[in-house]
């Protein structure tokens, strides 16, 4: 349940007490049978445990609540906090269906520097309608094509007929507050965040806008922590020199330094706007894109020999021996197809830049894979369909489904490495290289 804080000590002693003695909450339980809905056993006890759930999650939380402030006492000696009933039935809709509940109520009598106090829930706020977990199942059916009218009908498969909370001005009054996140977040400073490695890729969703696709510019960071984040989402002309351009400068504008180093395919638009706006960070290409681009230029008959020889190069422990292999491809391909092998050397020393740096950061430079892998579920989810977005409006869906996915990212290996990255530690093969005293001073 969206809300639920984890509990104290003494909350837990709450809860095992619960149900001996302690006022419940009361959970008004509907019959759907009646209104012809259907549930299965499954739905039925998820439901059933999600309203036990909340009921005795409500019940802990008033508890700790009194019990701080019990000795918050009156002239007369009597109690300044105390429960005072329920509030009004509510419905709130969660992932197991649509619960009417009536949370307790707390009398806080208490003033502090002139203001009377009160009790608010942080597990049921006032107003709240619907989880957390409901609000990012929304973006998903809206990039799917449905119509606000349409969004009731498809939720009830997923949360049952009596769904509520959820009418299409309610819909609409949602997605226009996505658009104004998505619009501060696009603008937010950047001057006390730095970015170690990022990562940078074209994205294309299958989101129809005036019959065409959307091509999203995607810029991954991380931070100087190991946790990555979305640095930006912008819409993109075909990955264009002119589109990048525009991208990075506005980061730099917002306060972005430099990124170490710069991790993306093949692609001109990018890697030039790269060394126009921040010439000082280090290229490295993907190894995935290169293994596929080379292949294309051979017979399929030689593919998979030529891929474990390029598998040796990016696999080797050390820089000499991955020249070694990058030769031994050279000369093995460059006479019969001399394509292949100019469109590997031409990227040479961005193929191997990686070598400079951490060993355990190697798996996370060689690829864009930290790209391809955080929006490949939000890529599933964007289907065509019979829908037309405009441009921003599908910005700002994928921009929450993004943030929904962000949540479950793992952090870099080697996170403690990231600080000697950024002061400018040298590493030679993956191993950083320890200075002796003497050329420390000498330095």
């Amino acid at each position: 349940m969206a809300y639920l804080p984890e509990l104290e000590p003494t909350n837990r002693t709450a809860l095992a007490g619960a149900g001996k003695g302690t006022p419940m909450l009361r959970v008004v339980e509907e019959r759907e049978e009646a209104k012809g809905e259907v549930r299965s056993a499954p739905d039925e006890v998820a439901l059933e445990g999600a309203q036990r759930m909340v009921a005795e999650a409500l019940e802990v939380e008033v508890e700790a609540y009194l019990e701080r402030h019990r000795k918050a006492r009156d002239d007369d000696g009597r109690a300044l906090v105390v429960r005072n009933g329920h509030a009004r039935e509510r419905r709130v809709t969660v992932g197991s269906g649509t619960l009417a509940v009536r949370a307790p109520r707390v009398n806080d009598q208490r003033v502090v520097d002139g203001e009377r106090q009160r009790f608010t829930s942080e597990i049921l706020p006032p107003y709240l309608r619907r989880s957390k977990a409901v609000s990012e199942v929304l973006p998903v059916l809206y990039l799917r094509g449905l119509s606000t009218g349409d969004f009731r009908e498809g939720l009830a498969a997923l949360l049952g007929e009596s769904a509520s909370g959820l009418s299409p001005s309610a819909i609409t009054r949602l997605t226009n507050s996505w658009q104004e996140e998505y619009r501060a977040w696009r603008t937010r400073p950047l001057a006390e965040r730095d970015y170690v490695y990022v990562w940078a890729d074209g994205v294309h969703f299958n989101v129809r806008l005036e019959d065409e696709r959307l091509a999203a510019l995607v810029v991954i960071g991380a931070r100087p922590d190991g946790t990555k984040e979305v640095v930006a989402l912008e819409d993109g002309y075909r990955e264009s020199t002119e589109s990048w351009l525009s991208l990075l400068r506005d980061l730099k504008a917002r306060g972005m330094r430099a990124p170490v180093v710069a991790v993306g395919d093949g692609a001109l638009g990018f890697w030039n706007a790269v060394r126009e706006v921040f010439p000082e960070t280090r290229e490295q290409r993907c190894w995935v894109h290169k293994t596929a681009n080379v292949l294309n230029k051979l017979p399929k008959s030689q593919q998979s020999k030529a891929k474990r020889a390029l598998q040796e190069i990016w696999m080797a422990e050390t820089k000499k021996d991955a020249l070694a292999a990058f030769d031994a491809f050279v000369e093995t391909w460059g006479v019969k197809y001399d394509k292949a092998v100019a469109c590997l050397i031409k990227d040479r020393d961005a193929l191997l830049a990686f070598y400079d740096f951490p060993g355990e950061h190697w798996k996370h430079l060689r690829t864009t894979n930290v790209i391809e892998s955080s929006f490949a579920t939000v890529r599933h989810r964007t289907v065509r369909s019979k829908g037309c977005l405009s441009n921003k409006t599908a910005l700002a869906m994928i921009f929450k489904l993004a943030e929904a996915a962000e949540k479950s990212w793992r952090r870099l290996d080697g996170a403690n490495q990231l600080p000697k990255v950024i002061l400018g530690v040298k590493f030679t093969d993956g191993i950083e290289v320890v200075r002796s005293q003497a050329q420390a001073v000498a330095a």
